[in-house]
């Protein structure tokens, strides 16, 4: 499992890295040619932020890929980095440089969006608090 994963995130790779390549060279030969009214320009500013913000997103793949890679060395492949436990094979096949199990994934993914059942809890929590109980009665 893991020679194929390696052969398939090395791949992954150098697939990434000639495409890159491939729009860095596209969006150089843009600025090349860049000319027309301010519509135009505003336009070539925003394509080139949406292209910033792909190479941000590319670059982490390609550090996900190289950490992937690296653990396959080291023996730390296919572990999850939350919870020390395996990641399943069909996970590993669907995104090879995956870092963290389903359950943990679906945790992270939760918390991020602020769905979490622990959040859900402390609102409560927090609603009870504003409550003021009569001591009295």
């Amino acid at each position: 499992m893991h020679e194929e994963a390696k052969r398939i995130l090395i791949k992954m790779k150098e697939e990434l890295i000639e495409e890159v390549r491939a729009n860095m060279k596209a969006e150089s030969d843009e600025l090349k040619t860049v000319s027309g009214d301010s519509f135009d320009l505003a336009g070539d500013e925003q394509n080139r932020e949406i292209s910033l913000l792909l190479c941000s997103r590319d670059r982490n793949k390609l550090i996900d890929i190289e950490d992937a890679l690296e653990g396959i060395e080291d023996g730390s492949y296919g572990i999850c980095e939350e919870c020390d436990e395996e990641i399943t094979e069909g996970r590993l096949k669907v995104m090879p440089f995956a870092k963290l199990c389903i359950r943990c994934k679906s945790e992270m993914e939760q918390l991020e969006n602020g769905n979490s059942p622990n959040l859900h809890k402390q609102n409560i929590y927090r609603k009870l608090s504003r409550i003021t109980i009569d001591e009295d009665e």
